[in-house]
């Protein structure tokens, strides 16, 4: 499998602040990672450092073979923000025919796309509706279509089921598997135990530090435990030893 993301040796922070100390990270084609920590851990820090809207401190992120900042790697990534960002007053369909337009997806292929990335959102039925009457979990559900509509080779997807009932989790999951095995490579961020279950490698944050990484297997039997959670535990209490006694 090739290698699509590479970040070496990066520190993050802004100004004096440092958030991200020596992370370390590949992602190869088809594959799902997921960044697991809690809330101010860094992983949306570490994300925007890998889209290239943070230019890193120290070390290299490199993006099929570019080292970023890239704008042209853009067009290869779709990106789902942990804030909706979508124009209220447009329909659903408006908010996709637009951003797709604007990703560079032909218009002869622009209404299949979007009958598909609603489609994987359970959002067909309301493809004309003002998205200033959706609910907070269907503008998810559309910011994660905006995501898949230019069918990118990268998907970047910060905490995408976040207020999204379980039984679209499921389904969500499965076209997220889905699109891995056609090839592409996907990034997520989470702190919900169930979606770091799916991803094929976890990186475990902690204070802007990685603790832990590996398969959900390979992490609960290195650690000798029985859940993500306890690794989790077990690896933040390692961390705190190790930073007292340095």
């Amino acid at each position: 499998m090739t290698k699509v993301i590479e970040v070496l040796n990066l520190r993050q922070g802004y100004g004096k602040t440092v958030v991200l100390k020596q992370i370390n990270l590949k992602i190869k084609a088809g594959e799902i990672l997921a960044l697991l920590g809690p809330s101010g851990s860094g992983k949306t820090t570490l994300i925007s450092s890998i889209m290239g809207m943070l230019k890193p401190q120290k070390g290299t992120v490199t993006v099929l073979g570019n080292q970023m900042p890239n704008r042209q790697m853009l067009s290869e990534i779709g990106f789902m923000a942990q804030t909706d960002a979508l124009y209220g007053t447009l329909t659903a369909r408006e908010n996709l025919t637009f951003f797709g337009a604007m990703q560079g997806v032909p218009k002869a292929r622009l209404g299949a796309r979007i009958t598909y990335a609603a489609g994987v959102v359970k959002l067909n039925s309301h493809l004309d509706r003002a998205v200033q009457y959706f609910s907070g979990g269907m503008k998810r559900r559309l910011s994660l279509a905006l995501a898949l509509i230019a069918d990118p080779r990268i998907l970047i997807l910060d905490e995408p089921t976040v207020g999204i009932d379980p039984e679209l989790r499921q389904q969500i999951w499965k076209e997220l598997h889905h699109l891995a095995a056609e090839g592409k490579t996907i990034l997520l961020t989470t702190h919900v135990m169930d979606d770091a279950l799916q991803a094929d490698q976890l990186l475990l944050i902690r204070q802007g530090e990685a603790i832990a990484q590996g398969s959900p297997a390979g992490l609960v039997a290195e650690y000798r435990v029985k859940t993500i959670e306890e690794v989790f535990l077990k690896a933040g209490r390692m961390q705190d030893a190790h930073n007292s006694n340095g």
